[in-house]
Parts: C-alpha cells; structure tokens; sequence
C-alpha cells in the first residue's frame, strides 16, 4: 500500500478503537439482569450449603456429646439403684453381722463412705465408716446435716420407696471438703416401720469409679446445680478449640442431679466432610464454568459488535471518501473498488471486477503503454512507493488526469496477494494550476508597466533637483558677467574668475549627478544588481551639503549635523542613498514652512548601532515642524498619496523601497516637544562596532 494510504489505516483502527473502545461493549440490560441472578443464586446455594454442612457439623460433634452425656447419666442412675438390692440383705438384729456386711458393702462400693442404721424415731444406732480413709464426719458431728437425711427419710416413708437427699458439703479433718448425698431407705416387717437403712455417697467418688472410667482424654464429668455451680467434678478439659457441653439429668428418687459434661473440640472447617467437600469443590466447578460461559459469550457479543460496527463505519467511510481505491490481484484483475472509483471513471463495479484483460478506464490507444508499465511497476516493487500520474477515460469517452498511488497488499497471515492504489482526480488541480500560471504572467506583465510608471515618476522627480540646480548655478554665472560689463575697461578682479570657475564646476557636478540619477534609475527597472561600495557615512552628507545649504538659504532654516567620528563606513549604492538623504532634508524643511514659528531647525544625525549581532550605520533627520497625525501617518509610505499641492506622493515610497533594498528599515517617530524623525538604517562595512 502507498505511505499516505498506509497511514490511513491505522487511523481508520484508531478512530475505530475511539468509537468502539475495548470492553465497554455491554451485553442487553435484560440478559444482564439474567445473568446476575443466576450467579446470585449460584454463590447463595454456594454459600447456603457451606454453611449447612457446617452446622452439621457442629451439631453432630454436640448430637455425640449429648449421646454420651446421657449414658454416662444412665450409667450412674443405674448404678445407684442397683446398690439398692445390696442393703436389703443387712441385719441390723446383729450388730456384729451387720458391721462386716457393711463393711464388705464400703469395700466393694468405694462411692459410698457411711452406712448408718436408724431407729424409727431417726436415732443412731449403728454405723460404719468406709476402712482405709477418714471418717467423713470426723471433723464436723453429724448433726450439721441431720435435716438433710430427717427430710430424705420422711419422703421416703411417705411415698414407701427409698429415697435420696440434697447434696452438702461436708469439711474434711485435712481441710479438703467432700459433697455428699445421702440414701434413706425404711425398713418394715409386717407393714411396721422397724428403721431406717441411711447410706451416705461421695458425689466425687460417684463420677471418679462409675462414669469418669468411661471419659476420653480432655473431657471433664461434674455434678452442678440448676445454676451451674460444679459439686463434683471429675477430670480436665484440653487447650485450645471449642468447648461443648451436655447437661443431661440424673434423675433419682427425691433428688434430681445435674451431670455436666465438658470437652474440648477443634472447629470444624468450612468444608469438614469429604461429600460435603465434594459437593463444594462441584459447584466451585460449575461457578468456574459459569464464569468462563459468561466471558466467552461476552467476548463473543464483544467481537460480533465490534465486526457488525467496523464493517458499518467501513461502508459508511466508503460512500464519503472522494479518493478512488482499487485492489488487484497479483494477475493484475481488479477486486475490488469502492464508490468513489466508480463515481470517478463512470462505471458501475460489477463492469470493473469482470474478468478478463480488458480495462475500460484505459484509453485504447494507451492501454498497450499502460500494460507495459504495470507489468514493469508490479517487476520493481520499490517503484510504487512513489505515486505518478495517469491519464483515465471515464465511461462518456472523456479523458481526464489523475494521480495513483500504489503498494502492495499484504493479508493477515503476511502473505502477498495484490497491490493496492489510490486514485486521486487532479483535473481541477491541473486547471487551476493553468489558471494561476497565466494569472502569474499577467501579474508580471502589469507588474512590468507599473513599475515603468513607476520609474518614468522617479526620473522626473529626481531630476528635477539636480536641474534646479544648474539652472541656479547658470544665472548666477550670468548675472556675474553682467556685474562684469557694466564695470569700466581693466583687467577683471581675481575673485570673479575664481567665483565663475567655482559655479561652473558645481553645473558641471550637478549635471553629472543627474547622469548616475539616470543610470541608477535604468539599472533598477532592468532588475540589474545594483553597484554597492563602501562608502564613509561623513561623504553621503557632504555630498549633498550644497543642495541643503542652498534650500536652507532659500527657506530660512538653520542647519545642525552631528557625525559621530566612529560611525562605520557603509556598504549601498552611493546615488540612491544621496536622493534618499536629500528628499527627507528636503520634505523636513517644506514641513517646517507651514508654520509660523521663527525658529527652524533641521537635525542631521549619523552614528552606528547594533542589532541581533550586526553593525548598522543609523541616519535620522529631525525637524520641529508640527508633526504627522494618525490618518496621515496610515498612509504615509503610500505611492501617489502626498498631502503638498504639487506633489506627486512618491518621495517616501522611493525612499523606503531603496533602503529595505539595502537590507536596512525606514520609519517615523514623534519629536519632543514637537517635530518628526525620520530613521533609517544601512548595514555597515564593518563586522563590529569602532571601539
């Protein structure tokens, strides 16, 4: 493809990406919606079943506490009325033989640690404490706690069955304590009540030989109040985890226990149990998939819009674009052109794209050239980098000019399938091309005669001075010889020879200077480089010091020069700046007779300056006249605009023209406290300022 046409098709993806940025191609709000309670739900279910399975967990690892809380507790509700079967086989009618009953009784139960036989009237009559530890109530009597087993003993003769106490505490001879709990049991023969049977238990013991064998590592058994303060306890919890507990009751005649169990659990996971994992690790899966579903429908949506997008704006680019583009194979059959080649050469694109050698754009008698050429084109690759031109038929049989461009055409894959061209009409170019050459010579040919006006009105204005001043210099050499004659017979006096010699060489000089006057002039309408030479600034004034001297004489003004000793010399055409001097003197002093003051001065000034690393020769001439206003000064520098009566309004635009030919700038200022400066540069001779 050609560079410019090459270039346009990055814009052309550019302008794409600006319009269709990447990722903010949305799917439907309605499909948006879909899809967002769907995965909504999904992370709810998600969620919901790990949370299930957890506290499935958790109440499994409690459903198995309370499991074994309860038969803990059935455990020790069975034990103790077991031991009730054992005590009806004790004869208190022999005290001898009921202290070794009692005492096997105390040796086999270790839970129980007193047997006590009572009378009808709740009196002791004989007891036995459990061998091999301290009495129970060694150190407080028993009478601390005879309402607990008086209380026990009525309830069990009123309902006929044995019956247990409340549990209290009992201090020990070695200042540890012991919680009891008291077992009464009435006794009768013949439906007379003979005593009671009283059985004293050790709730510690209770937990310690019955229940405590049966508790794993890091649990703890007690025996609480309703309100959870431990009687007995029984083991010790592990570190760490969870702590669950049990609570099942110990439910015995007259008296109901409390068994707490304690133990330590690590918590369980978010995912405890291998189906519980399983099923968790699946819908992450399906989540997963969903996820890619829903990135690879959007991605597809993505593309689908971008394709339909890109190939509208392509079409819609095609309709508008004025630059012809045509697509060849590497055969040279054309496949492709878009509406504006068809516009252009009058053929519709199926009569384009039909096979065959044939072009019907080519004019018959240059198709065998142009044939050859593109065969010689398509052979040096590197040609058609550059563009040429071409002359096209269009379908009326009209021919008309244009400029192709043409690169190869590369595929996505890189491989080279034709070439490709933009045509380009140039008929309008090359009409206005034609136009503005023949403008252009009508422009130079009045610029021509404008400027042979032009120099016809300098000729005869610059000449007018140097004429002016042969004519004075003439009558005054006339009027001296007429002094002359009218003087009596004798030799002449020497200084009227030496006054007509003086006056005859200053006609002759002026005469001369109108000659270059001339010359210059003939050189500057030829366009001929004009002759420059260094020339001292002090010779440009004294040069025309005499034609000053004498119009200030004839106007009344008073002359002031300053030369700066270091002004440089300067390089410029001698005669032209010397008019140019001379016609800004002279319009200072024409400016200084409209007014009515006596005092009229005129201020030459000459002295080097600088600018941008150049030496320049500054000359500026002053005049305290009444000034220039603004609607004269827009005007100033305009050809035939003159504010004298017998001017001609060219003087200025002269002047100004031949200095900016120098290379220098002419410009005005106001004078304080009145008066005008003209200014105007020339470059120096010099490459520096005098020190």
């Amino acid at each position: 493809m050609n560079p410019g046409l090459g270039k346009a098709w990055p814009s052309l993806r550019l302008a794409l990406s600006n319009r269709w940025p990447r990722g903010q191609i949305s799917l439907p709000r309605g499909r948006w919606l879909l899809w967002s309670a769907l995965v909504t739900l999904l992370a709810g279910l998600l969620g919901l079943l790990i949370f299930l399975a957890h506290r499935y967990e958790v109440s499994a690892l409690q459903s198995r506490l309370d499991a074994q809380a309860n038969d803990l507790a059935a455990s020790v509700h069975d034990s103790l009325m077991r031991n009730l079967r054992l005590f009806g086989a004790l004869n208190p009618e022999q005290p001898t033989v009921w202290a070794s009953q009692a005492t096997d009784l105390l040796l086999q139960r270790p839970e129980m640690v007193r047997i006590e036989w009572r009378g009808e009237q709740m009196q002791l009559r004989l007891s036995q404490d459990a061998p091999g530890r301290s009495a129970p109530f060694g150190r407080l009597a028993r009478a601390h706690s005879e309402a607990d087993v008086k209380l026990s003993c009525s309830a069990a003769l009123r309902f006929g069955t044995p019956t247990f106490s409340s549990s209290y505490f009992v201090l020990q001879e070695d200042g540890r304590g012991m919680e009891l709990m008291d077992l009464c049991i009435p006794r009768k023969e013949a439906g007379v009540l003979t005593g009671y049977t009283v059985v004293s238990y050790s709730l510690g013991e209770i937990l310690a030989r019955g229940p405590g064998a049966r508790l794993a590592q890091g649990q703890s058994l007690a025996f609480t109040d309703p309100d959870g303060t431990r009687l007995a306890i029984h083991g010790q919890l592990g570190e760490g985890g969870r702590q669950y507990t049990s609570r099942p009751l110990v439910d015995l005649p007259g008296n109901t226990l409390v068994l707490r169990l304690d133990t330590m659990q690590e918590r369980p996971t978010l995912l405890p149990q291998p189906l519980t994992a399983l099923v968790a690790a699946l819908a992450a899966a399906l989540s997963a998939v969903l996820t890619l579903l829903v990135r690879d429908m959007r991605r597809r949506q993505q593309v689908e819009q971008e394709l339909a997008d890109a190939l509208a704006f392509r079409k819609a680019m095609e309709n508008s674009l004025s630059t012809g583009l045509r697509a060849r194979d590497l055969q040279g059959q054309i496949t492709y052109v878009n509406p504006a080649f068809c516009r252009m050469v009058g053929f519709e694109a199926g009569e384009l794209l039909l096979p065959g050698d044939a072009v019907p754009y080519w004019p018959p008698e240059l198709a065998p050239t142009y044939k050859a050429r593109q065969q010689d084109r398509y052979n040096n690759t590197a040609a058609l980098r550059g563009g040429h031109e071409s002359l096209f038929m269009r379908s009326d049989g009209t021919r008309f000019p244009v400029l192709i461009m043409e690169a190869p055409l590369i595929n996505a894959q890189g491989k080279h399938t034709g070439w490709m061209s933009a045509v380009l009409d140039i008929s309008e170019q090359k009409r206005a091309e034609e136009l503005s050459r023949a403008s252009q010579e009508r422009l130079q040919a009045a610029a021509r005669l404008a400027m042979v006006g032009e120099m016809a009105s300098l000729l005869s204005h610059e000449l007018n001075q140097p004429l002016a001043a042969i004519a004075s210099y003439a009558n005054g050499s006339i009027n001296l010889l007429q002094d002359d004659q009218g003087r009596q017979a004798g030799a002449a006096p020497d200084h009227l020879h030496s006054d007509l010699l003086e006056a005859l060489r200053r006609i002759g000089g002026q005469a001369e200077r109108a000659g270059r006057v001339i010359r210059s002039v003939h050189d500057f309408v030829r366009r001929r480089d004009q002759r420059r030479e260094s020339v001292p600034a002090r010779d440009l004034v004294e040069a025309i010091m005499p034609l000053l001297a004498l119009q200030a004489r004839k106007l009344d003004v008073q002359l002031r020069i300053d030369l700066r000793a270091d002004a440089p010399p300067v390089v410029c055409d001698r005669t032209m700046v010397e008019q140019v001097l001379l016609n800004l003197a002279r319009n200072a002093m024409q400016a200084m007779q409209q007014d009515c003051e006596p005092l009229r001065e005129l201020d030459l000034q000459v002295r080097p300056s600088s600018l941008n690393g150049r030496v320049w020769v500054e000359f500026s001439v002053s005049d305290v006249g009444h000034g220039i206003n603004d609607e004269v000064a827009r005007q100033l520098f305009t050809p035939f605009f003159t504010t004298k009566e017998e001017g001609m309004g060219l003087g200025l635009s002269l002047c100004r023209t031949v200095v900016e030919q120098h290379g220098g700038a002419l410009h005005f200022q106001p004078r304080q406290p009145r008066g005008t400066t003209f200014k105007f540069t020339l470059p120096a001779g010099t490459g520096r300022l005098p020190p």
